[in-house]
């Protein structure tokens, strides 16, 4: 299952892409032709909030995306732990199909999407849907053990670099075709793949929960997705049973530096479409080959040799990951020619594939084995969380002060997560 897996994900997530290196391109439009009067409305929102905290005004658009790459994270941290307990009584199969059909309604609505109000829409069905992503780890736990399951979540790091390498330069191929300020033939695509990934998962994938294995009724499952979006259950792992006390104390410092890593990572992940935008004038074909060579150097790092770590050597690699990701940004941030940037984007490329691959496998050698899942859980609902506030508040700094002095604080800033690392 785990081939199945990977191709379905690597579907979903060349869909997915598609819109990176639109999302500046798109808001400008919106501000421009926005018929339904949202966009004014929120432009009036962000102008009073700009005079009462005294910050000058300018990339309005990079507020406007970061809101909505936060509320689109937001809806998946609420809806993934819900659709996990679904899942858990009813199978893995058809929530996934479920969640895979939402995507493409999603992908629909984007295509006609005239009026921002409509886009809007679109990234709300978009993000209470896409719950799949959050079940291949569910699957991948399902089929593995704990001397294989880094492995498996290492494939899923591997989608995600191939998904990144293609989609984004396909999607910018597809925006020029057609006159639609909103992209409708890109949009099209990634309707055209996502019923494609509707169809060979229900062919193919075969249930990973047998029956014996699954819950008995939803209300315990919903239960438990409660704890996974309650923050206090979330940093205290409290849902995790049977840790001594000391092995709690590790996960949670472990669980920490994921989220401050996340939340970082994240807002200057959102925010690189916009600084080359504004600042290296880069048009959406651009955008569509930075994302792939991102891509390229993640999917050769690992599938290459992250997959190939040692067990107790995750640590010392998550390390070497932060220790790349403080010059990158802040050579992404800083630089002025292509070289520069590019420079940086090689260290963001190769210290972001070791992160959440090796946090991930440093987290699952806590806990029983009945418990991985919970544990699992968690960690992605931290994941999510982070992803939620990240974009917004780092939107919020790139709009205040510019993309230089955001991204500088933003690489220094990576040395909470290094230094706490070392009493893990």
């Amino acid at each position: 299952m785990q081939a199945v897996m990977f191709i379905s994900l690597v579907l979903d997530l060349l869909g997915f892409t598609v819109i990176l290196p639109l999302f500046p391109a798109l808001l400008d439009y919106y501000s421009k032709n926005d018929a339904s009067g949202l966009y004014a409305a929120s432009l009036t929102w962000v102008i009073t909030f700009q005079q009462w905290i005294g910050i000058p005004s300018r990339f309005h658009s990079v507020l406007f995306g970061g809101l909505l790459g936060s509320l689109f994270s937001f809806l998946q941290f609420l809806a993934s732990p819900i659709t996990g307990a679904m899942s858990d009584v009813y199978g893995r199969k058809p929530i996934f199909i479920c969640s895979l059909i939402g995507v493409a309604v999603s992908y629909g609505m984007w295509a006609v999407a005239s009026n921002f109000t409509l886009f809007v829409l679109a990234r709300i069905i978009g993000g209470t849907t896409k719950g799949n992503v959050s079940l291949a780890y569910s699957v991948m736990t399902d089929i593995s053990d704990e001397k294989s399951r880094a492995k498996g979540m290492a494939l899923i790091g591997v989608a995600f670099s191939v998904g990144f390498t293609i989609g984004p330069a396909v999607g910018a191929v597809f925006s020029r075709w057609g006159s639609t300020g909103w992209f409708a033939a890109s949009a099209v695509y990634a309707l055209s793949l996502a019923l494609c990934n509707i169809v060979y998962f229900y062919i193919f994938f075969k249930e990973t929960l047998p029956e014996t294995k699954r819950r008995t009724s939803v209300a315990s499952g919903l239960s438990q997705a409660w704890e996974l979006i309650n923050p206090k259950s979330l940093f205290s792992f409290s849902p995790v049973k049977g840790l001594e006390k000391e092995e709690r104390a590790k996960l949670i410092r472990l669980g920490h530096v994921y989220f401050i890593y996340l939340f970082l990572y994240s807002g200057l992940e959102f925010t690189l479409t916009f600084v080359t935008h504004h600042k290296h004038s880069y048009d959406s074909m651009a955008q569509g080959r930075m994302f792939s060579f991102l891509g390229v150097v993640m999917a050769l790092m690992q599938g290459g040799y992250v997959r190939r770590v040692k067990d107790g050597s995750e640590k010392s690699m998550a390390n070497k990951g932060l220790m790349m990701m403080i010059p990158a940004f802040i050579l992404i941030g800083a630089s002025e020619t292509n070289w520069g940037l590019y420079t940086g984007l090689t260290f963001y490329a190769l210290g972001s594939s070791m992160m959440v691959p090796c946090l991930t496998a440093l987290a699952s050698c806590h806990g029983s084995e009945s418990h991985k899942g919970t544990l699992l859980g968690i960690w992605r609902s931290l994941g999510a969380l982070a992803r939620a506030i990240g974009p917004v508040v780092t939107s919020i700094g790139f709009w205040s002060v510019g993309a230089e002095l955001c991204y500088i604080i933003g690489g220094l800033s990576m040395l909470i997560p290094l230094i706490m690392l070392q009493s893990c």
